[in-house]
């Protein structure tokens, strides 16, 4: 269904194009912009608030900046929709997130306005900085460099070493901090609290009041409308001694009304003039010009599709039991444990809804933590808590734990310490793409010494593992990865039973071939089989479930029975459980042929899932068709047979 572009935005190929219209055009081009962003969110899908939220402030910085020529850098990347559908990608905006189509987040590979790759939180100051002092040294004198950040970005380490290292760095850097108080989630923590301070300070309101009314009797509007122009600077030296921002030697400006086009364009305007580090804090509303989304922010960072006029979001009808998603077994599940075990915590690094601790945070808010986004002090912090003798639970997206490698390894499995990792979205996630893809948790973390490393294939198996990796006699990490989405039991709350460390399971016999699977991708396994069940092929299967200690009684038994083993995981073939399995056949000699699927050695970008297992090759079609080459089986001959 094509959307049309208001008469405005119809104008626009790229920026060149916007820097052609009069500045009072430029609140009906805003209007346009943020229709045409619910137009397509709500017929199409994808992420939604983040971008509403700074239709004005992109407008304003590619009306002020000369793009692609200065560089402008998005924080994330979920606000960045605006930026795209201005910087000539209008009409294909409707394939954004969808396979082979636009991604859902900035990318150098999809044009040059894209300054920087991103997907993960934070990385924008530290980018920027390396791109104006790139041009610095290039003698580049009037080339600008933004960086944006913002959805609670500003609470990772990551962004204070770049503001740290920006703020001597004599670069012509602006950092504008777009403050919503939202990252999917509300923000936590104290910087939010400042923030709120800062943008709330009952001191500069007092004065900014009374300065409004003197000036209203001494000069009218005239000098009130002035007065405006200097607001963000005089708020800006009445706070500099208490200005974190100011103390980093970071010039501040602000805070600024982030909806504001005509003046964002000033203050801009202004700000490229002046040389050296400096901050922009700017206020905006997630959501903005969307009532629903304004009313309920985190409902609506990624609301799927909806009805635009009624706010109704489109769910799938339901006429069945239907199984949970694993997320929200997880959620349920640690309640249930944290009941029974009063040492059981909570942490998630700025996704309780995402990751469902939010229902622990509900029922045990004493015991469940939300420490922002800082992947690594959620990790770090785990560490502390178990060395008192909690067991804390860290709930991380496989992605996200890439961030924190060095505290997963240093300061947990050192230390062989009580952490249990929840992995969600292990695998591939779909359309959120390359950036979001939990394709290397079982690699990275098989390697390190003193880590269990597990993967259920169901919800009564994470509810199992869960249950397991709290016993007394655990005292190691202990990672649980599991996928995005919905499992495949329906009647999933089933009585806890424990797991015996390093065990598999065996769930049928059969002839010649065995496959080997860890992890939900076992359920692609056994739909293959009823295939090849049909076609009279009948290979075993084996759910290996944990890939660090293997099951090697398991494994001795299907190198000795079997004339060739094919391995099934939806994660990294280099590394993965396939590659442990070869290094099990080889120490122990076996000359079975191992043949591996998962996902090869290239970054995958963003589709459906089922669209990414077939393009991987390990759906239950492709791996019904690898059975039937390994067996040097013609599927087509058998099909015809079965049905003649």
């Amino acid at each position: 269904m094509a959307i049309t572009a208001g008469p405005l935005l119809s104008q626009i190929s790229d920026p060149s194009d916007l820097r052609q219209l009069n500045r009072n055009q430029l609140i009906p081009l805003c209007d346009e912009l943020r229709q045409f962003i619910i137009d397509h969110v709500s017929l199409y899908g994808g992420h939604f608030g983040a971008s509403l939220g700074v239709v004005e402030l992109t407008v304003a910085l590619h009306y002020v900046y000369q793009t692609p020529y200065d560089l402008i850098v998005w924080d994330v990347g979920h606000q960045a929709y605006g930026h795209k559908i201005l910087t000539g990608r209008r009409d294909r905006f409707h394939t954004n997130r969808k396979y082979k189509g636009l991604a859902g987040f900035p990318s150098r590979f999809e044009s040059e306005y894209d300054t920087f790759g991103v997907g993960h939180s934070s990385t924008s100051i530290s980018a920027a900085l390396g791109m104006a002092m790139a041009a610095r040294l290039k003698g580049e004198k009037e080339r600008q460099v933004v960086a944006v950040i913002g959805d609670g970005a500003m609470t990772a380490g990551l962004a204070f070493e770049g503001l740290n290292n920006a703020g001597v760095s004599g670069t012509n850097l602006l950092i504008i901090l777009n403050d919503n108080c939202m990252s999917i989630d509300p923000n936590v923590g104290a910087l939010k609290e400042y923030l709120t301070d800062i943008t709330m300070s009952h001191t500069w309101n007092r004065t900014r009041d009374e300065l409004w009314r003197l000036l209203g009797k001494v000069g009218g509007e005239a000098l009130q409308k002035q007065f405006s122009k200097i607001e963000a600077s005089l708020k800006g030296a009445i706070s500099r001694s208490s200005n974190l921002f100011e103390a980093l030697n970071l010039r501040y400006f602000g805070p600024l009304d982030g909806h504001n086009v005509d003046h964002l364009v000033s203050v801009l305007s202004d700000l490229k003039h002046i040389h050296g580090p400096k901050l922009l804090h700017v206020v905006t509303v997630k959501g903005k010009g969307y009532a629903p989304a304004e009313k309920n922010q985190t409902k609506w960072h990624a609301p799927g599709t909806f009805d635009k006029v009624t706010g109704e979001i489109f769910k799938k009808p339901v006429t069945a039991p239907q199984p949970p998603r694993y997320q929200d077994v997880f959620g349920h599940t640690i309640v249930e444990l944290a009941e029974q075990n009063e040492k059981i915590v909570g942490i998630t690094p700025a996704m309780p809804s995402g990751s469902s601790l939010n229902i622990m945070m509900e029922r045990m808010p004493h015991r469940a933590f939300d420490v922002g986004i800082a992947e690594q002090h959620a990790v770090t912090f785990s560490a502390g808590l178990a060395t008192q003798g909690l067991i804390p639970y860290c709930n991380i997206y496989s992605t996200f734990l890439q961030r924190a490698y060095d505290q997963v390894i240093h300061d947990v499995a050192l230390q062989k310490l009580h952490v249990v990792f929840c992995l969600d979205r292990g695998g591939l996630v779909g359309e959120d793409g390359a950036t979001h893809q939990g394709a290397f948790d079982l690699a990275y973390l098989r390697i390190i010494p003193n880590m269990i490393v597990s993967a259920p294939m169901n919800e009564q198996e994470l509810r199992n593992l869960m249950y397991t990796a709290q016993l007394p006699h655990i005292r190691q990490p202990f990672s649980i990865r599991y996928p995005r989405g919905e499992g495949v039991m329906p009647q999933w709350r089933t009585p806890f039973e424990e797991i015996v460390i390093g065990t598999g399971r065996w769930l049928n016999d059969g002839e010649d071939l065995c496959i080997i699977s860890i992890g939900h991708a076992g359920n692609f396994v056994t739909n293959a089989i009823r295939q090849l069940n049909d076609m009279e092929i009948f290979p075993a299967h084996a759910d290996l479930r944990f890939v660090k200690p293997l099951d090697e009684e398991l494994l001795h038994r299907i190198f000795r029975k079997y004339r060739i083993v094919l391995t099934v995981e939806d994660g990294v073939i280099l590394g993965g459980m396939g590659s442990a399995v070869l290094e099990f056949q080889s120490e122990h000699g076996y000359s079975v042929p191992v043949c591996r699927l998962g996902i090869p050695d290239r970054f995958i970008e963003h589709g459906s899932p089922k669209e990414l297992y077939r393009e991987c090759g390990y759906d239950a079609d492709a791996i019904a068709g690898t059975v039937c080459e390994l067996l040097n089986v013609r599927r087509l001959q058998h099909q015809q047979v079965k049905t003649s």
